[in-house]
């Protein structure tokens, strides 16, 4: 016992334990979140009934957890807080509407500045380099002013991408939006708005949660039935699995080997990839998700679903109200229905889709893309104006394009999600076309219904390819090796050489294509087990999951957005 308490109290182990390390950001996998989570319950079991103090403290312990995530992007962090929480203010108590417009239109334009100076900083300057033959270079403004600051030596040359951003400034946005509307009151604290922004279990990869779900739970008492302790457990169990025993079994010995060298292997094992792919990013981001609504519920506190077992989508439009059903929600409502929705084009319609435009032409670097873009759009207006079908065709999809463009660009400003984004828009394009001559969309059966998932899951499978891919080159040599070297003479041996992953991939499909009665099932029997066999459930498992997790510590996906 005195050996493990001096280790604990040494210097360099408090050290570590307090302070930062950009080689070890904390991630739920490890170890010392579950420590870390012990002690936030500790003390919240005292603190509990104390809405206020509870409030706070979960505050607190958050801005912790986001320091050890990001370090000292904690600023960011607190200055979209401190902001959108005065601004939420300023737009309940003007009296006239303009002015909340106003104050409105500064809570998203503050926070689509920080996310677009952390998210686009390079793509912006390397594009007014392309143009105007210029050679400037990126300098981060905020790593000088900390520097200034606190005496840091933070690189000024380069700049990092806090981690969740797109997250929180997505949820502060949402805050600002519901109090113009109407929707809620602002909170009564700024510790309290700090508590929305910042909870620990949704900040840095979500789901997102809108101010008018969660902000009313702030104020509600602590409640944690049997039953959801139960379900709590079984969500993280379920998370964990998912993300450590599948997503990173079948990523660090199949599918990374694969996109880092696609010629190197054939066009059966490129496509093995993409489906693994489909799997492991499911894998891992819904099982992401799955542990952030097991430890809220926990502490009383009820996250959105956001999977819905997309791969069962019989269709494009589906598949979206299936998958990061908190993003789709959040883009539905918050942009799509306020341009105009499938009720036609609107001044907003038009702005987006020239702001696209001029993206994706400073995306190229090219005047000869300007030009292409001005005779389409040229086109695209006397076609509008001399062919009436053609004109409420576009109008009632244009809206459906620029959602799932700016959803490409959310995740990042690259010719790799412009494409993946704006195929996805037109696949949800064409099937509303198909939908009303297709003969097989009045047919529900086992046979029609597996032809339509098998459609729906090969479409997405293939659309990212761009989602994936570190560059185009890499997205051109996987489409080549797939359509000129399958090598069919090989699958036999392709199989046996990687037989464990094949495995894990079928069980992983097959589990997620289980009957929504039979998943019930298990959850409801996990849950009404003794109290004492769950928590010897929980603690093998636990065990079980980190003697078969991969070399190394795998950070989430969606870590990067």
């Amino acid at each position: 016992m005195s050996g493990w308490l001096s280790w604990f109290f040494s210097v360099e182990n408090l050290k570590s334990i307090f302070t930062y390390n950009n080689d070890a950001p904390l991630i739920f996998t490890q170890f010392f979140f579950w420590a870390f989570f012990a002690v936030v319950l500790l003390f919240y079991s005292i603190l509990h009934k104390k809405r206020g103090l509870r409030n706070a403290y979960l505050f607190l312990v958050s801005l912790f957890f986001y320091y050890k995530t990001s370090g000292l992007f904690i600023s960011i962090l607190l200055f979209s807080t401190m902001s959108d929480y005065i601004i939420g203010m300023l737009i309940h108590s003007s009296k006239k509407q303009l002015v909340k417009k106003i104050f409105l239109a500064t809570s998203v334009i503050i926070n689509l500045f920080v996310l677009c100076y952390f998210k686009y900083a390079y793509f912006f300057t390397d594009a007014y380099n392309a143009f105007f033959q210029t050679d400037y270079h990126v300098f981060n403004h905020f790593a000088q002013f900390t520097n200034n600051t606190i005496g840091s030596h933070f690189d000024v040359d380069s700049i990092l991408l806090p981690v969740g951003i797109s997250f929180y400034t997505f949820q502060t946005i949402s805050y600002s939006v519901d109090i113009y509307r109407e929707q809620i009151k602002p909170v009564k604290s700024i510790l309290d708005f700090g508590f929305y922004v910042s909870f620990f279990p949704q900040l840095v990869a979500g789901p997102i949660v809108r101010a008018a779900d969660f902000i009313p739970q702030l104020y509600l008492p602590y409640q944690l039935t049997k039953y959801n302790f139960g379900l709590s457990l079984f969500w993280i169990l379920k998370g964990l699995i998912k993300k450590v025993v599948i997503g990173d079994y079948i990523a660090v010995n199949f599918i990374d080997r694969i996109f880092d060298a696609p010629t190197m292997y054939t066009g059966f094992e490129n496509l093995m990839a993409l489906y693994g792919y489909s799997l492991q990013v499911y894998a891992d981001f819904s099982g992401y998700t799955d542990i952030a609504i097991g430890i809220a519920l926990l502490m009383g506190f009820s996250l959105p679903t956001n999977f819905n077992s997309p791969y069962k989508a019989k269709n494009v439009g589906e598949f979206w109200k299936r998958w990061h059903i908190s993003l789709s929600g959040w883009l539905r409502d918050y942009l799509y229905i306020p341009l105009g929705g499938n009720r036609g084009g609107s001044w907003g319609t038009w702005i987006s889709a020239l702001f696209i435009g001029l993206f994706i032409v400073l995306l190229s670097g090219k005047m000869l893309v300007l030009y292409i873009f001005i005779w389409v759009l040229i086109c695209l207006v006397f076609l509008a104006i001399w062919i009436k079908r053609f004109r409420e065709w576009l109008t009632t999809n244009i809206n459906l394009l620029i959602t799932m463009l700016l959803g490409g660009l959310w995740h990042g400003a690259s010719w790799q999600f412009v494409i993946w984004g704006g195929l996805n828009g037109l696949g949800l394009m064409v099937y509303k076309l198909w939908k009303k001559i297709s003969p097989y969309e009045k047919y529900n059966n086992f046979l029609a219904i597996a032809f339509k998932v098998f459609i729906t899951l090969n479409f997405i499978t293939f659309t990212r390819i761009w989602f994936r891919a570190e560059s185009m080159g890499t997205t051109w040599q996987i489409i080549h090796q797939i359509g000129n070297n399958f090598s069919f003479a090989l699958i036999p041996a392709i199989l046996v050489s990687y037989s464990n992953v094949f495995i894990v991939m079928a069980i992983g499909y097959a589990i997620h294509w289980l009957p929504t009665k039979t998943k019930n099932w298990y959850q409801e029997t996990f849950i009404n087990l003794p109290l004492v066999v769950k928590i010897l459930l929980t603690t093998l498992t636990f065990f079980g999951i980190y003697q078969a997790m991969s070399s190394g510590m795998q950070a989430f996906i969606y870590f990067q957005f």
